[in-house]
């Protein structure tokens, strides 16, 4: 499941690669929850690395379904 996040006052956005098995309402809590106090997101990608973003620097929450593929070239 791929995430996305926009931080405020940049112009990258930070991609994470969730597993394959990730539940997107935990994922979805997860920002519930910070977003709702002055917290860090905390968010482990597929390789297990774990990303912190403070609630205070986060724009917008992009969370993709868990069986979006990456398509590569021309599509229909």
């Amino acid at each position: 499941m791929e995430v996305r996040i926009g931080v405020t006052y940049t112009a990258r956005e930070i991609d994470l690669e969730l597993a394959d098995d990730a539940d997107r309402d935990a994922v979805k809590s997860a920002v519930e929850k910070a977003l709702s106090g002055s917290e860090v997101l905390w968010l482990t990608d597929k390789r297990g690395r774990h990303v912190g973003v403070p609630s205070e620097k986060i724009a917008y929450v992009e969370i993709g379904s868990p069986d979006d593929n990456k398509r590569i070239g021309f599509g229909a």
